[in-house]
């Protein structure tokens, strides 16, 4: 399996995985903000970064992140946003690789920290970050604006 930062020319491997995370969170977006995203991950200038995860020719799994300052170090903190395996390879590491790739782009950058959200339902994947993070057991709030 290789991971590797994702091209121009990945849009047409990205997408469906793009899509397919998607519904597994049971969330539509417009097509003009997934458009947005995919600009942003080629910008040089943009602090939003994105990885596939190949097998045998095929993209089997994304990861996204996103470099951040915080008022508690000097260095950026990495939040990975978005994660997904196909669910045809699932169980075969990709997920973990998938992480590790990011924990090795945050060490790059020079960040001190690389966090995440999942939802609690998700006792699959929560299995994998047992393992891989800590849980400090903060409780996450939001507001849609």
């Amino acid at each position: 399996m290789e991971i590797r930062a994702i091209t121009a020319d990945d849009h047409a491997a990205w997408a469906p995985l793009w899509q397919a995370y998607l519904r597994f969170y049971r969330h539509a977006l417009p097509e003009a903000i997934s458009a947005v995203t995919w600009q942003r991950f080629l910008a040089a200038d943009e602090p939003m970064h994105a990885a596939l995860a190949w097998h045998e020719g095929r993209a089997v799994g994304l990861v996204h992140w996103i470099f951040h300052r915080s008022c508690w170090t000097t260095g950026d903190y990495c939040y990975l946003q978005d994660l997904y395996v196909d669910e045809r390879v699932r169980g075969s590491g990709a997920g973990r690789r998938l992480i590790e790739h990011v924990y090795n782009q945050a060490r790059l950058a020079g960040a001190s920290r690389v966090h995440w959200l999942t939802h609690e339902s998700n006792t699959t994947a929560m299995q994998l970050y047992d393992h891989i993070a800590e849980r400090p057991g903060f409780v996450q709030y939001s507001k849609l604006l």
